[in-house]
């Protein structure tokens, strides 16, 4: 299991991720696309780095809006795993 980061370890983390938001022990951003086509353009874009790191995010979506939220659910909170994922997202556009 991966071991849950420190409070000091995630406000360090989250400091190098623009757009992400802390939320209790979640780790959270939203998007905003033209329409629902490319809303799910980048949900469809964000597979396959969830399957290769075998971590997957809870998505969200509205219409145009989509919300990522990422935790480690049998950890009970953050790990590294949150935000290695969240760099790679954040690198999808």
């Amino acid at each position: 299991m991966a071991q849950l980061l420190t409070e000091a370890e995630i406000q360090d983390l989250a400091s190098n991720l623009s757009g992400w938001t802390i939320e209790g022990s979640k780790l959270c951003c939203q998007r905003k696309f033209k329409d629902f086509l490319q809303a799910m353009e980048f949900v469809n874009k964000l597979v396959e780095p969830a399957e290769s790191a075998g971590h997957h995010p809870d998505i969200e979506i509205s219409y145009n809006k989509v919300r990522i939220t990422l935790t480690t659910h049998d950890a009970g909170g953050l790990t590294r795993k949150d935000f290695e994922l969240a760099k790679e997202i954040s690198q999808i556009s």
